[in-house]
């Protein structure tokens, strides 16, 4: 009977959750490799090597993959013959763990846990609690496996109640475009199907925890119905046409993993979640003979991929930026910006949308500006920054045409604008720019300074001032409303149904 002490729980939760903030499953590397070499869409192409140089780097500093380093997920097995040495029950081990990563001095990781979710919203300041799932198995052991998933790719989760008869493959293929690219592709999904609502989802959760392995399920061929779904669903998605960041290509999904369970006669609950660029989770087993320590991945083993900004980008100094070049730019222009930047999201628009109302003066003058959707990660040692990718800009849409009015003339996040957004865009003649998700560490290293300068009490959704040099961007939406995320996907779904270039993936 194997005794498992408290302590080694958490340093084995706080070392793995250090573990995947920086390191790629290889798994993901590896898929990722075969889907830049296989690639044609220019853009896909670049934001693929954007995110495999960010991976290398990462892994060579110790530094998050994402801003978003994600709310975290542990996936408890106990065996029932277990003695514990402990006081703290299994969620107050593993928040604990949860605690020390996200605080660690040489890797600070974002806190973005909220408590009071419905009203005020205060953040944790160290990320806890985690959502725990435990359940009792045969054996002596304790098997964690734990994932730190971010919002953007969260928020895009399905779920529906389908009838018996409902085909499983058309509801995916008509959910997939309504997740648009704010889950930052290419990444996995995960399908649960079957038992009960909150079942189902926690399967298609569970079942992204699984290692990608398409390419060798195709190349070996199904070997039972679930498998062959799997594949099908592979390959139609891919058909879409969405490609990578949603900017049009072959790669939209590197995997598709399915879990499956009884169900009600009357019922067909199924699930989809997606995982994104900075897919993260590791698993690890307690034997009751200390922590659990992760191998440190082999450096040569990642893809010989270095991100270099193209030839044809066009120079921007944000510091004499004027509404008649953002005019002239046009969607799929890919942009290296320099200058003065402001940052701003969720909280920080709600904020303003509210000082307006009540007639206060803003705290920023906008007039002019360029602002940047992002709630970096803090720095450490001499970073001017830590990881500062865009988050998902679909979330400031409503505040679009209040921000323009207050004479901002571009904006810069990930994923693509409704048509609330790109009407204000166009309304105003100002543009939306798209820096690559799932590349932030890369991205901070264009920013050469960084300060609080309004809403200091907001910690990561306060208002900065950045001070970029070459910041790599491209057009999304230009002063027309020309959509490249509306564009793009449509032009290379007729592109594969033509020239069916996803043949060479099987």
């Amino acid at each position: 009977m194997a005794a498992i002490r408290e302590e080694d729980v958490i340093e084995s939760v706080a070392d793995a959750l250090q573990y995947i903030s920086y390191y790629h499953p290889m798994d993901y590397i590896r898929a990722l490799g075969r889907a830049y070499e296989l690639e044609q869409g220019p853009a896909a192409k670049d934001a693929i090597a954007q995110i495999l140089t960010n991976s290398r780097m990462c892994a060579e500093g110790h530094r998050p993959i994402c801003q978003d380093t994600g709310i975290v997920t542990a996936f408890v097995k106990i065996g029932m013959n277990v003695r514990w040495q402990a006081t703290k029950t299994v969620q107050e081990m593993v928040d604990e763990g949860v605690r020390r990563a996200y605080l660690h001095p040489e890797n600070r990781l974002r806190a973005s846990i909220v408590s009071d979710p419905a009203f005020s919203r205060r953040n944790t300041k160290d990320n806890t609690p985690a959502v725990v799932h435990v359940e009792m198995v045969p054996g002596d052991t304790v098997e964690i496996t734990v994932a730190a998933k971010g919002g953007g790719s969260e928020n895009k989760s399905k779920f529906k109640m389908l009838n018996p008869s409902d085909s499983i493959v058309d509801w995916v293929l008509e959910m997939v475009p309504q997740m648009g690219a704010g889950w930052c592709p290419p990444g996995m999904l995960g399908i649960g199907i079957g038992g009960t609502a909150e079942k189902a989802v926690l399967l298609a959760k569970e079942s992204l925890m699984e290692a990608i392995d398409m390419a060798e399920l195709k190349a070996r061929g199904p070997q039972n119905e679930i498998e062959a779904l799997r594949i099908e669903i592979y390959d139609k998605v891919n058909a879409l046409g969405i490609g990578a960041q949603g900017l049009g290509g072959l790669a939209t999904v590197l995997d598709v993993k399915i879990y499956d369970c009884p169900t009600h006669a009357a019922s067909k609950p199924i699930a989809m979640i997606p995982n994104c660029a900075a897919t993260r989770h590791a698993h690890f087993v307690l034997d009751g003979s200390g922590p659990a320590y992760l191998e440190a991945p082999n450096l040569a083993d990642w893809p010989k991929v270095e991100w270099a900004p193209s030839k044809e980008a066009i120079r921007v100094d944000l510091d004499t930026l004027t509404p008649e070049i953002v005019e002239s730019w046009k969607p799929g222009d890919r942009i290296l910006l320099s200058g003065k930047m402001l940052t701003g999201r969720d909280a920080a628009h709600k904020r303003i949308h509210d000082m307006l109302a009540n007639g206060e003066p803003m705290p920023v003058d906008f007039k002019g500006r360029v602002i940047y959707y992002v709630g970096p990660v803090d720095a450490v040692r001499d970073e001017a920054v830590g990881p500062a990718g865009p988050t998902t800009a679909t979330r400031m849409d409503k505040f679009t045409r209040m921000m323009l009015e207050q004479g901002l003339i571009a904006m810069v996040g990930k994923a693509e604008r409704g048509p609330t957004a790109i009407e204000a865009i166009r309304d105003h003649k100002a543009a939306y720019l798209m820096a690559v998700g799932g590349a932030a560490y890369l991205v901070s290293k264009a920013i050469k300074s960084a300060k609080v300068i309004a809403f200091e009490d907001l910690g990561m959704e306060a208002i900065y001032e950045f001070d970029v040099r070459d910041m790599p961007v491209t057009v999304a939406v230009d002063a027309t409303g020309e959509s490249v995320h509306h564009l793009a996907p449509l032009v290379w779904r007729e592109k594969i149904a033509k020239e069916r270039l996803l043949e060479p993936v099987a």
